[in-house]
């Protein structure tokens, strides 16, 4: 590209949805002709995408902010911390615009502002799939906006608004898209993935000569079509997640759910104002496991939510234990500015809330390893995501990407990324799984 063209820089922070929206703004300044750059110095000006959603990522978005202003000076904020902009201002007065989550246009009138577009037409070739900030064989698709759960931890909903769900045909057109651009794993994401269409009355259209409902189900029908891995994040347990359990037995989608339970007390799951039953959520386990029985359940828990009981804290490390969940993460309660559960009585001392977590990561810690230990000797499909003069790194039907374990390959030198591959596990320890190529 000529020298000529506007440079910008992009930081992007927080969660996969977020880099969803900013693949999308850079897709929209390369094909307005800018250049992407990779540092502050090279840099007319920056775009900070932020992440509001814990203190701690307040923090670290703010510490972003911070640095590209002092190491260029031009700084465009957006994204959820872009929601609270009175305190993004009184840090730092001097950032040229601030705009809230998914607001694509005003972004790029800010740019505009700050930098007039030097557009050459013969340059900004951009491919169908638009730009991707994920290596190439693997996608997040953003099937929604926005939720219509008021968690009393959660301040998503007053930061991106109430569930708006993208139509199926869009969700399937942009999915086609990316399997002709060389993507091999779709990884579905939204807020609440069970609550896909409702908004919209699960309204019908149609994608190659089909009719298809805007729903879980059908949307996941749709994506079995085009021969890729298909994975589900962030799967409220509804009755209606049943129904894809036949299409995983298939094969048709990854067997592998990730459920946000976040607790196991009823009392508890009451304050945090989240859905489900927790006693039939057992049950509905085993009944997947019977259907499925290579399904991977991975799931995210908080520990020291306020007025968490010890009794309630060994509720929660019981069910962990029945459960045998594949992948579990945790964090300790945080309180988030503007959630409701900071007004609720009896907060968990501090020291406290870390001695649960290391409990309850420790009781996990043997769960994972003893599931793991029963691949060994199995012969499974990974997908590869890096080779080194050291061997390969893969990703069986388990694990997803950057949150769970990978599967190494000793002698997997010669693979590229993105090959499926079958291998033998020949040990594992509480995260990984160690294996041989078969030649």
């Amino acid at each position: 590209m000529s020298n000529s063209s506007q440079k910008i820089g992009f930081v992007s922070l927080g969660c996969p949805k977020a880099l969803v929206d900013s693949e999308r703004i850079l897709t929209q300044l390369k094909v307005e002709g800018y250049e992407i750059v990779p540092s502050y110095d090279a840099a007319d000006a920056v775009v900070v995408n932020t992440c509001g959603f814990i203190d701690a990522a307040v923090q670290e978005s703010l510490d972003a902010i911070g640095e590209a202003l002092h190491e260029n000076g031009k700084v465009i904020v957006t994204g959820c911390l872009g929601k609270r902009s009175e305190l993004i201002r009184e840090a730092y007065p001097d950032v040229l615009a601030i705009t809230g989550p998914q607001d694509y246009a005003s972004v790029m009138s800010a740019v505009h502002s700050a930098l007039p577009p030097k557009r050459n037409p013969l340059l900004d070739i951009i491919p169908d799939t638009g730009i991707k900030l994920t290596p190439k064989h693997y996608a997040y698709l953003k099937i929604s906006e926005g939720c219509n759960h008021r968690c009393s931890f959660c301040i998503i909903p007053s930061m991106r608004g109430d569930l708006v769900s993208r139509p199926v045909d869009e969700v399937l057109l942009e999915a086609e898209r990316l399997v002709k651009g060389g993507v091999k794993e779709l990884l579905v994401i939204s807020q609440d993935t069970s609550a896909y269409g409702v908004d919209i009355k699960y309204a019908e259209r149609s994608w190659r000569e089909k009719s298809y409902r805007t729903r879980m189900t059908e949307l996941c029908e749709g994506l079995a079509e085009l021969g890729v891995w298909t994975r589900l994040h962030y799967v409220y347990p509804y009755p209606h997640v049943d129904e894809v359990m036949p299409l995983m037995a298939e094969g048709k989608i990854l067997p592998y759910l990730d459920i946000p339970f976040q607790h196991a007390s009823p009392r508890i799951l009451k304050l945090m104002k989240r859905p489900g039953n927790i006693d039939k959520t057992l049950e509905r386990i085993q009944n997947w496991r019977k259907q499925v029985p290579d399904i991977t359940l991975r799931s995210t828990f908080i520990v020291g939510f306020p007025g968490e009981t010890d009794a309630e804290f060994e509720e929660l490390l019981d069910f962990l234990r029945e459960a045998e969940l594949d992948r579990v993460g945790a964090f300790t309660y945080s309180p988030v500015d503007g959630a409701k559960a900071n007004e609720l009585p009896d907060p968990v001392p501090e020291e406290l809330k870390e001695d649960r977590l290391e409990q309850f990561m420790a009781v996990q810690a043997e769960i994972s390893a003893a599931k793991l230990k029963r691949k060994i000797g199995r012969t499974i499909k990974v997908l590869v995501d890096e080779a080194t003069a050291e061997g390969a790194i893969a990703r069986s039907s388990a694990d997803a990407p950057e949150i769970d374990g990978v599967v190494r390959i000793a002698n997997g030198q010669k693979l590229k990324p993105g090959q499926f591959v079958d291998v033998v596990v020949g040990s594992a320890d509480e995260h990984d799984l160690y294996a041989t190529l078969i030649s």
